[in-house]
């Protein structure tokens, strides 16, 4: 006993100076960590995270002093560290915490911090939880973070790790909450999922997983049997859901989000989840109906949403008793609408095809909140829907309503939004929608409605339940045929932001009470009857304002000077603006009379300059022409100007050269170079390498401006240009330009000679084809064209299966990293009407990025409509055009509902394949590859032929943006109407204008079809369906704050009846 207590004493100061050690180097490691923080908003690290300065102080303490830092009481090691939603910013290193040896839980959530998770942290074997989320980290997720056995929760969610997670997650038997959402990683989804053991909470969505759905029930029996929660929306999943056998295994499942992917077919049995509460299925492609058991209770659903998928066949019946969201829309559902709601708080049915008697609605559950059926087949009377006293929300726009509205609408105690525009509705407004608590959206454009607005005393009765200030934020009666003035009370509404009153019968004079409205940002006032002046001190937050065809007089504003002529004008005869107009890039308005004399000077003035230009580039081609004959330069010297015969690769290449084509020594009988001309765009760019001795690539500019380039040796004699495509008006100046050329081709090679020598990379995005670097390197190629992305070639693989090779320019490509997060979310789009991404290379050099798509057999739109004799098409007939509209609106759709814009839409990008002449559309969404400068050319592009949109004009960094792509897509609706290209100078007997204003003028003067393509406006067949168009059109080239979204013009088509 005196031996152990001696023992003890001698060795008790070791002991100590150890733990102080141990704690001291804790602290040091600490302060190491804090070195990487930068910006500490709020001070509490900088602060509290100090060395002890007094030197009696007691090291091997825990340092409760740091914030966010706790210690276990018995050892005073650091156990934790909690640095959640501070603001840090900063670059951390994660080694600096391996001395934590027992660290259990690390979370640093809700920041901006950035840095690499690197291998060390798997040292760090104590670890429990890790919360990194919602800051910027990247690069890869070490492999050995699987080491960390303890690991309970791991959330590395909206940061920016990439590539595959590592194999070997099996190890972490206690992993119960695995969220990796929002990042660019990637992998097979089966293969992932097998290696899962009891995980309850899985969030994978927002990444570049892949593969199917179809799963064994061998596979996913150690993920199924525990799991609760499972989001996978937003990855590149395809195929069908997973077979009955291994559905019944998730027992215990409560979420299940598979959406915005691509999943195919009709959907299972769910009742086999006997605890699935949410099942969120939108954007995908299924088909079939809805299963009954859905709606009926056969699942304890709380939420479902089958949203923007191919559904067909009717609704079932609504008596679940515990379902509280359904979202259906976006579908092909018709039939009727179900007879009751069953418990349901939300009820969204819109954009399908349903047809029944809005009386229906009588017999639905009093707790709706929110109802949505617009854009359907909807008849009848608008009931008095006195249950519904808890809605906030309800929408029946696009429909066939007919007859009064009920007080009853305005007078819910919670309403907020009330949307019942393009229906039949007449009689007056109710007086109840002015008079609400709760209001703050009304829509009721699009009517017959009559009598005046009233807001008389809106204000000043009831004054025990009226707020100070009326909540209404937007009020559009537009269309309608309203009458009265306005009156000054429509200065109470001072929360207003969007006012339009255009298309109705309203006069008398504008009250002053307007300026009261401050925060107004939209006004349009236009097509009525209103006189006197404009008042003084509108909101200067206006973006939009209209008067225009009224009867207003006096000087305009200053504070409204700023807006075209086009707001004023036509109309207002007598209205003066103080110093004239300023100077602004719009076409002027010589259509109202001779004031506007300079302005068409100006026009002819532009058209002489642009003749001038055509005749210098048609001298400076044909120079070009002669040096090469000069030269006698030959194909077969390829594309990089270098000696014939040099070998030139697809991946590493011998020598300097780059992907080089080389030509058969006997030439081939003459083709027709516009075959597959629709990837073509009339940006010439030189092709990578490309020397100034190189081969001249002869340019002839289509209809829309499409760049037709082949190498040739045939003299200039020998091509032949066909009458134009491009039709001019009578009289007009300006000389039609040829639109296609027979040219003789070469066969070119991508040649490559040593195999074992490759050193890019080939990545695909679909797994259904393979091939390697060498068998595309050495694929039969057929140069197509160029365009501003870069050039495009045919490649043909020894298996048959044919590709079109776009390879990108030289300086207008993204980084590596943001390229490949970009492609992948490109690749994964999958839509019947839509030309696939399959693959892409990354060469080891700059001028080395390819992506890869499939090759259709079609020609494009621009081909069918202005190909002249001989013609190997017949004229698209009416009915025909507007199935190419609809069907390129759905794809629209299908891509601006997943964040898409298209980006550089026009003709040439829409591909017609087969007798029927299915739309296929092409090169979307490469701006996501592209620099700010390969993004400005794109758009410069759009602008030289006609379709961009004016926003993009006026901006100094221009962004595709989907009301960009509405606006192409309106030009592209006049094109299939006129049979006229968008970059047209079409004179008449208002000048010379071009595509838009040609239309817009049409429509103005009441002579609409006079701008109708001829072929097919010979008859009355189709004269209403052919105005409803042409007013579609018109509709998506209004201003940017006016113009609609592609669902409400797809809606609009699919309303016109042939």
């Amino acid at each position: 006993m005196t031996f152990t207590f001696f023992l003890t004493l001698f060795f008790l100061p070791f002991s100590l100076f150890h733990h102080a050690s141990a704690a001291e180097a804790e602290i040091r490691s600490l302060l190491e960590f804090k070195k990487g923080i930068k910006i500490d908003p709020s001070s509490r690290i900088f602060s509290t995270w100090v060395f002890p300065s007094d030197p009696t102080a007691n090291l091997s303490a825990c340092p409760t002093t740091f914030h966010g830092v706790s210690c276990d009481p018995a050892t005073s090691a650091v156990t934790a560290i909690a640095l959640d939603r501070l603001g840090l910013v900063g670059e951390l290193k994660f080694t600096t915490l391996v001395p934590l040896m027992y660290l259990q839980n690390l979370t640093l959530s809700g920041n901006s911090l950035t840095g690499r998770l690197v291998p060390a942290v798997g040292l760090i074997t104590s670890l429990q939880a890790i919360d990194l989320s919602g800051n910027r980290f990247y690069g890869p997720i070490p492999a050995r973070l699987n080491t960390l056995w303890a690991l309970h929760y791991l959330n590395l969610s909206n940061n920016n790790f990439s590539g595959w997670f590592p194999p070997g997650i099996s190890n972490l038997q206690q992993l119960k909450a695995l969220d990796l959402h929002s990042n660019q990683l990637q992998g097979d989804l089966q293969e992932f999922i097998s290696e899962l053991r009891n995980v309850e909470h899985l969030d994978l969505s927002g990444n570049a997983f892949y593969g199917s759905m179809e799963m064994s029930a061998e596979n996913i029996s150690s993920l199924a049997n525990t799991v609760q929660y499972v989001n996978l929306s937003g990855n590149g999943l395809r195929g069908g859901f997973w077979g009955s056998d291994a559905m019944m295994l998730f027992r215990n499942l409560r979420v299940l989000d598979l959406s915005d992917n691509g999943i195919l077919g009709e959907l299972p049995d769910f009742g086999q989840l006997p605890n699935l509460q949410v099942l969120q299925l939108r954007s995908n492609q299924l088909s079939g109906s809805v299963p009954e058991g859905l709606l009926q209770g056969a699942v304890p659903l709380l939420e479902l949403d089958l949203s923007s998928n191919g559904l067909s066949g009717s609704v079932p019946n609504i008596n679940s008793t515990t379902l509280d969201v359904v979202n259906i829309s976006s579908n092909l559902l018709s039939g009727l609408l179900p007879p009751s709601s069953g418990n349901c708080r939300v009820v969204d049915l819109s954009r399908n095809m349903l047809s029944d008697d809005i009386s229906v609605l009588m017999s639905w559950n009093a707790k709706s909140e929110i109802l949505d059926l617009s854009s359907n087949n909807l008849t009848g009377s608008m009931p008095n829907l006195t249950q519904f006293q808890r809605l906030t929300l309800l929408s029946i726009r696009n429909n066939s309503l007919e007859g009064t509205l009920p007080s009853t609408l305005g007078s819910y105690p919670k309403i907020s939004k009330v949307d019942l525009s393009s229906n039949k509705l007449d009689g007056p407004i109710p007086r109840t929608f002015f008079t609400s608590t709760t209001l703050s959206n009304l829509n009721l454009s699009g009517n017959h409605l009559t009598g005046s607005i009233p807001l008389e005393g809106s204000q000043t009765s009831e004054l025990l339940v009226l707020p100070s200030v009326p909540p209404m934020e937007s009020l559009d009666l537009s269309g309608n045929s309203l009458t009265g003035g306005l009156t000054p009370d429509i200065g109470n509404f001072v929360r207003l932001k969007l006012l339009n009153l255009a298309n109705n019968h309203f006069s008398g004079e504008l009250p002053k009470e307007l300026s009261k409205l401050s925060g107004l940002e939209y006004i349009d006032l236009s097509h009525n009857s209103f006189n006197s002046h404009i008042p003084d001190g509108l909101s200067s937050s206006l973006e939009y304002f209209n008067v225009s065809h009224n009867n207003l007089s006096g000087d305009i504003p200053e504070n409204l000077r700023h807006f075209p002529s086009s707001s004023f004008m036509p109309g207002n005869s007598f209205i003066n603006v103080p110093g004239g107009w300023p100077s602004r890039n719009h076409v002027p308005d010589n259509i109202d009379g001779p004031r506007h004399h300079s302005s068409r000077s100006s026009i002819r003035v532009a058209i002489i300059v642009a003749c001038v230009g055509a005749v210098a580039m048609i001298a400076f081609v044909l120079l070009a022409y002669h040096r090469a004959r000069l030269q006698d330069f030959r194909v077969r010297s390829g594309f990089c100007g270098q000696t014939a015969g040099r070998d030139v690769k697809l991946g590493r290449l011998s020598g300097p050269s780059l992907f080089g084509f080389h030509s058969s020594t006997e030439p081939p009988p003459t083709s027709l170079s516009f075959s597959n001309d629709h990837l073509l765009t009339s940006n010439s760019r030189s092709l990578p390498g490309q020397m100034e001795s190189g081969t001249e690539i002869v340019e002839n500019v289509a209809s829309e401006g499409v760049a037709i380039g082949v190498a040739s040796t045939k003299s200039q004699e020998d091509i032949h240009p066909t009458t134009s495509g491009r039709r001019s008006s009578p009289g007009s100046p300006i000389a039609s330009s040829p639109s296609f050329i027979d040219t003789i081709e070469q066969p070119v090679t991508l040649d490559v000679y040593s195999p074992d020598r490759l050193a890019g990379e080939l990545f695909f995005l679909d797994a259904s084809l393979a091939f390697s670097a060498e068998e595309l390197s050495r694929a039969p190629a057929e140069v197509l064209g160029r365009s501003s992305h870069g050039t495009l070639y045919k490649a043909t693989l020894d298996n048959g299966h044919m590709l079109t090779v776009k390879w990108l320019r030289v300086g207008l490509v993204k980084h590596k990293k943001e390229f490949a997060k970009e492609v992948k979310k490109i690749g994964s789009v999958r839509h019947q009407n839509v030309v696939p991404l399959r693959a892409y290379y990354w060469g080891p050099r700059e001028q080395e990025r390819l992506i890869l798509a499939d090759y259709i057999q079609g020609d494009s739109l621009a081909l069918h409509l202005y190909e002249t004799t001989p013609r190997r098409y017949s004229t698209l007939q009416f009915n025909q055009r507007l199935k190419v509209a609809v069907d390129v609106a759905r794809c629209l759709m299908f891509l601006h509902d997943r964040g898409i814009p298209h980006g550089n839409l026009k003709p040439t990008n829409i591909l017609l394949e087969g007798m029927d002449y299915s739309v296929r559309l092409t090169d979307y969404g490469l701006h996501r590859l592209m620099t700010p400068t390969g993004i400005a050319e794109q758009i410069l592009n759009l602008g030289a032929l006609g379709y961009r949109a004016p926003e993009l004009a006026s901006t100094a960094k221009p962004v595709p943006s989907f009301k960009a792509d509405v606006y192409a897509f309106g030009v592209i609706l006049m094109e299939l109407l006129t049979r006229r290209s968008a970059g047209d100078i079409i004179s008449g007997q208002s000048g010379a204008v071009d595509l838009t204003d040609w239309v817009r003028l049409c429509d103005q003067e009441g002579r609409g079809m006079d701008c109708i393509d001829r072929d097919i406006a010979s008859g009355e067949e189709h004269s209403k369906a052919m105005d409803d168009m042409l007013a579609i059109s018109l509709r998506c080239i209004l201003p940017v704050n006016e113009r609609p979204n592609i669902k409400q013009v797809l809606e609009d088509l699919c309303s016109v009846s042939v």
